[in-house]
């Protein structure tokens, strides 16, 4: 195999790839990428068994052929190099030569025969939804998912129809849950419903960073295919049943204030420097017109500050991690929030009061 490639051509799949591998492998050929030189394109594969991703790129071909190479090592070398250099790769007796102006790299391979074989299972669902829909889906949720292994089937995004018109994700790490609803793509009718693991949704949301138009997406009961633009991103589902996230939406929260989003965010960013690293626990005192934020901390330290607020009910006090609170408003894109409470112990929900596709439950704290 020999190859010359534009360095910025090679770098970009190579980014996509090296996120994908994983950086500890007990299994050599899974830290590779293959290379696979025909029809004056590049085709980059990696997996983590989990997870596939294949894309393509255009090069220059002196001879066809595959090979695979260390991703990582690769994707540092090509990173490394000056733009606009022209990067040629050539294999020969078991090492790839990576050259670039007066620049050389021998790198090891591993025969192509030892990579895992790509599962192109039969997936009956097919549709598309256009890339700011699925950014919008995916930014609004991701942060609430769980890192908590044990409770693996909470390790991703919950993709389902909950009636029969909107399609929606869920997310939930048991402190917070987040919820996106869109209109239900043209053919999607017969989706089963998936839940999509984080790294899957991480890599994902990476390919929608380049504003690729569409994404066609593929389904099965195990796995979810997603094509974005040259690149193919093929996941293994997570087995398991997400709980009945529905029972935790509180419904009759009569306490509902209202205030502006960016002054609550910034208020809760300053008091919260007080607040216990480990807890991050602030405390929102609410009373007609106002509401005040305040922390402390084991070393005598404090702060508080004061809002007005649009709000007319009885006086009430409740806790919050900050973190969590910030992550909610974050995702606001109105002006204003409503928080809807029923008192201090019960869980608050929080909607943009401009936008009815998406909602947010949070958790309170004792403070």
């Amino acid at each position: 195999m020999k190859i010359a490639i534009d360095r910025m051509n090679l770098l970009r799949p190579l980014s996509h790839i090296n996120s994908v591998v994983e950086r500890r492998n007990t299994i050599p050929i899974l830290s590779n990428v293959v290379l696979h030189a025909a029809s004056e394109k590049l085709s980059l594969t990696a997996t983590d068994m989990d997870m596939d991703i294949v894309t393509t790129t255009p090069c220059s071909i002196s001879s066809e052929g595959a090979t695979t190479i260390p991703a990582h090592l690769l994707f540092e070398i090509v990173k490394k190099l000056p733009e606009g250099a022209e990067v040629q790769i050539q294999v020969a007796d078991g090492h790839a030569q990576v050259s670039a102006g007066r620049s050389s790299f021998n790198l090891p391979t591993l025969p192509v025969e030892d990579f895992p074989a790509i599962n192109s299972s039969d997936m009956p669902v097919r549709f598309s939804l256009t890339a700011p829909d699925l950014r919008n889906l995916i930014d609004t949720t991701k942060f609430a998912v769980s890192t908590e292994e044990t409770r693996y089937y909470l390790n991703g995004i919950y993709v389902h129809f909950a009636d029969t018109t909107n399609l929606t994700a869920v997310a939930t790490d048991g402190h917070r849950l987040a919820l996106s609803q869109m209109q239900s793509p043209a053919g999607a009718e017969n989706m089963p419903a998936v839940i999509v693991p984080r790294k899957a949704v991480s890599e994902l949301r990476k390919l929608l960073d380049d504003e690729p138009q569409e994404v066609d997406i593929q389904l099965s009961d195990t796995r979810a295919e997603f094509s974005v633009g040259d690149i193919r991103l093929t996941t293994k589902l997570i087995d398991g049943s997400f709980p009945d996230y529905k029972r935790v939406i509180p419904v009759g929260n009569d306490k509902i204030i209202s205030v502006d989003v960016d002054l609550l965010s910034a208020a809760v960013d300053r008091v919260s420097t007080i607040a216990s690293d480990k807890s991050r626990a602030i405390k929102l005192n609410i009373s007609a017109g106002q509401l005040v934020l305040s922390a402390t901390n084991p070393d005598a330290s404090s702060a508080t500050e004061m809002l007005e607020i649009t709000y007319a009910g009885e006086p009430i006090n409740i806790g919050f991690n900050a973190r969590y609170l910030m992550d909610i408003l974050s995702q606001v894109q109105g002006e204003m929030i409503a928080i809807e409470l029923a008192d201090s112990g019960s869980p608050s929900l929080l909607r943009d009061p401009e936008d009815d596709t998406s909602i947010f439950v949070l958790m309170p704290m004792r403070v």
